[in-house]
């Protein structure tokens, strides 16, 4: 009775342990933030940050100005985990802001990148009534209508 009962006890101890050697499913990188402030010194909350072959823009932290992450997941399903020695590129955002595209080479700690945009100058000399003008996805017509209703 007793090798039946320490059977069981083993067998338990084993399913609760898991499997030898299992690691996680998550793939670990390494952190990587970027702040991302204007000429001032203040944090741009409106800025995003993202990969050129990245799909999605993340939003920053508001009150900071900060995103940090350690991995990117692009349109084709591959992801891109922060390893020590990689360079990544990323592109830095803003409404009323000049972009920022910068290559980084990830290190083993401290990863965080100050990012200084600068204010567009939008005074109304610069611009041409010949400017392009630029449609956005929401400007298209919903029903085929025209936009301009005639």
């Amino acid at each position: 009775m007793k090798s039946a009962f320490r059977r069981v006890l083993a067998v338990g101890l084993l399913l609760a342990a898991g499997p030898a050697g299992a690691k996680d499913e998550e793939p670990e990188g390494i952190d990587v933030t970027i702040k991302v402030i204007d000429e001032a010194g203040s944090p741009v909350p409106t800025a995003v940050v993202r990969h050129p072959e990245e799909q999605f823009r993340h939003p920053v932290n508001t009150f900071d100005g900060s995103w940090t992450d350690s991995i990117l997941y692009l349109p084709d399903g591959s992801e891109i985990v922060f390893e020590k020695g990689m360079e990544v590129e990323f592109e830095i955002s803003a409404p009323g802001y000049m972009n920022q595209r910068f290559v980084y080479l990830i290190k083993k700690r401290k990863n965080v990148v100050p990012v200084t945009l600068q204010k567009m100058d939008l005074s109304s000399e610069d611009l041409e009534a010949d400017d392009p003008v630029i449609q956005f996805g929401r400007d298209k017509p919903i029903d085929g209508a025209p936009v301009d209703g005639g």
